[in-house]
């Protein structure tokens, strides 16, 4: 039996989202001081959340689901079975507990049923009164029915669809239903069961539905394993309570959602759990959906959704005058997903829950035209290799958003990231966007929090922005962008506590923001006179020659924020610029290798936690130094020579 979300299983799905909602923290857990009251009140709340990474709750498949010795037994020779040969418009049948009636197969009995053959126009009805289990055995069957689904399972207490290996198997459909009861659409697949419903058997099952979905189960939906090709009007493989999948070969063409699971009424119900398999999904609305959880532990996904990202909402960002040079005003409804009251139609994301989204391993390739992932609730990319194009964002979570393994590469999106809590603690990731590349928004008590991985932004945008305040404690950050003015490397409204990790973030100059002066590693931010070429290479080394980050910003920049563990207070360090690196680069980082050939550009020592640096040496630190969110009024901060942003002449 299915292990049911009640009780204790239940609790823990509840667990670990709201872990999840917490900060993962491994360094300095002190509270960031500021001399901004509303800052420190919003940092202070964000943090009161913060819990170790050890605390944090995994789910798997074997959490919310098991296929028992039923679900998984393809040896049926032992079961007495009853011999079904369709015959073209009717049925020889060998055993009893069927009959052939009217062009159709009616099956009254529990049992098993081997059917081969081929039915013309007609359907094969279970209407299992006990409320037995059937099981049908398609040995290379062709079932044709125009008005109605081929295969209907009017009542059993479970059904199972064995695909007998080396067989191919067809379903097909017409384009319009006569229901016998005007009242519901039911009938409305050409698989449709209204029990629970269990395919297995390595054989191939072709699903063609013309009128509707493809493969429908009113309550539970489990595919063992089996070959499977859907090609649906709307919706490709649908089980109201959960579809479950521990392996196969699934191949589906939907005018609406790939897979689906619909029971918005019961949390225990409603979800997708896939343990492996693979999955080439083509679907004119949502991927993969489910209306609370959707879990995958493994598998190879390849889906194109909505016409893949080219087919993406254009999107323009409208500055207004909220600052001394025209900050952002409330975003307009080109800049603002509208989340609530969307409609299918408007919904084409690769991976979508109501509810949370929890990727424990499996490789993918989306190619979405909305949000590649996006939970109303939280997502958890704990492993696996999500390769990403996105029309919209990459990875999209209404609470809280965690990375802690595992490699994600956006290689286009509107915003990377976004989420109103994001952590991230381990893994690899790469972000393409053409506005923000990391967004810590909506709700409240905002906060990007960094505690390791890997991560590189290459943003038209801002690169690293919170609506509240920015953390880090380790890993390597790497940015690249802005180039306009009107965006900031690093966007807070709240504060950035810098603890540990290393940090390389270029871009404009308009906007620039350093961690907070009460970070307890030292930090750096060098504003250049000029503009500084994309590719052109940033090394700082100590007073023994030392290599302490050599950088080549992937765009156009002028200005670079530097922390790193090797900077110490007291030291002296000398910032050079061009010049050429015999290392290896990851997004321009080069982590080793040998520097030469540059020219020197400043020598200075440090004495604060943040010093702020022109080709004049050290200077004053930004004198408004304000952050802003991705969203509302926000005031454009002066560059760190006290001078008005290139282009702008009114102070």
């Amino acid at each position: 039996m299915k292990k049911l979300i009640t009780g204790s299983k239940l609790s823990k799905l509840s667990m670990v989202f709201m872990c999840a909602a917490l900060i993962a923290a491994c360094g300095n857990t002190s509270e960031a001081q500021t001399n901004d009251e509303t800052a420190s009140t919003t940092t202070t709340a964000a943090k009161s959340t913060v819990a170790t990474e050890g605390q944090q709750t995994s789910i798997k498949m074997s959490d919310l689901v098991t296929f028992d010795e039923k679900d998984q037994s393809t040896d049926w020779s032992a079961e007495n079975p009853v011999l079904i040969q369709l015959e073209g418009t009717s049925a020889s049948i060998e055993g009893s507990g069927a009959e052939a009636k009217d062009g159709s197969v009616m099956i009254t009995a529990a049992g098993t049923y081997v059917l081969s053959g081929k039915l013309t126009e007609g359907q094969v009805v279970v209407d299992v009164q006990d409320e037995g289990n059937v099981r049908l055995v398609l040995n290379g069957v062709d079932i044709h029915d125009s008005d109605s689904a081929p295969i209907y399972v009017k009542e059993a207490k479970n059904a199972m669809i064995t695909l007998i290996a080396g067989t191919e198997n067809v379903v097909t459909d017409g384009k319009t239903y006569v229901l016998a009861d005007d009242s519901t659409d039911e009938p409305n697949a050409a698989i449709f069961s209204k029990s629970d419903l269990t395919i297995n058997g390595t054989g191939k099952l072709s699903v063609l539905a013309n009128y509707n979905n493809g493969i429908t189960s009113k309550d539970d939906l489990k595919i063992r394993e089996g070959t499977i090709e859907v090609q649906a009007a709307d919706d490709g493989i649908l089980g109201r309570d959960m579809v479950a999948v521990a392996d196969g070969k699934i191949t589906i063409v939907a005018a609406g959602d790939g897979i689906k699971a619909t029971n918005d009424t019961d949390a225990a119900k409603g979800f997708i759990a896939i343990a492996g398999g693979t999955f080439d999904v083509k679907a004119g609305a949502d991927g993969i959906q489910a209306e609370t959880t959707v879990l995958i532990d493994g598998g190879t996904y390849t889906m194109v959704t909505g016409g893949g990202n080219e087919n993406g909402e254009v999107k323009v960002e409208e500055r207004g005058q909220g600052g001394p040079w025209g900050g952002d005003t409330a975003q307009s409804s080109t800049d603002t997903e509208i989340e609530s009251e969307e409609t299918e139609s408007q919904s084409a994301k690769g991976v979508k829950a109501t509810g949370n989204i929890v990727v424990n391993n499996g490789t993918f390739t989306i190619d979405s035209a909305d949000d590649a992932i996006h939970s109303n609730g939280s997502v958890v990319v704990s492993g696996g290799e999500l390769a990403i194009a996105s029309g919209d964002d990459g990875l999209h979570a209404g609470t809280s958003l965690t990375i802690s393994g595992g490699q994600v590469d956006i290689t286009k999106s509107y915003e990377g990231i976004e989420g109103s809590v994001i952590t991230i603690s381990g893994g690899e990731t790469h972000v393409v966007a053409s506005d923000d590349g990391t967004n810590a928004a909506g709700g409240t008590n905002n906060l990007l929090n960094i505690t390791g991985g890997y991560l590189t932004v290459n943003s038209l945008g801002d690169g690293l922005d919170s609506n509240g305040s920015l953390s880090m404690s380790g890993g390597t950050v790497v940015v690249s962008g802005p180039t306009g003015n009107g965006n900031g490397t690093l966007d807070y409204d709240g504060t950035f506590e810098m603890t540990g990790g290393t940090l390389a973030a270029a871009g404009s100059s308009g906007m620039a923001q350093a961690p907070s002066n009460d970070s307890s590693q030292f930090s750096l931010l060098m504003s250049f006179p000029q503009t500084q070429k994309a590719g052109t290479l940033v090394h700082l080394e100590d007073s023994e020659g030392n290599n302490i980050m050599t950088f080549a910003p992937a765009k156009d920049y002028q200005t670079i924020v530097i922390s790193s563990p090797n900077l110490k207070k007291a030291g002296s360090y000398t910032l050079y610029s061009r010049g050429t690196s015999t290392g290896s680069e990851v997004s321009g980082y080069y982590a080793d290798g040998e520097y030469s050939g540059g020219t020197k550009v400043i020598d200075f020592e440090i004495t604060t936690s943040v010093t702020w640096l022109n080709e004049s040496g050290v200077t004053a630190a930004q004198s408004n130094n304000f952050g802003g969110g991705g969203g509302g009024g926000r005031s454009k901060g002066v560059r760190p020579d006290g001078a008005a942003p290139e282009g702008d002449s009114s102070m």
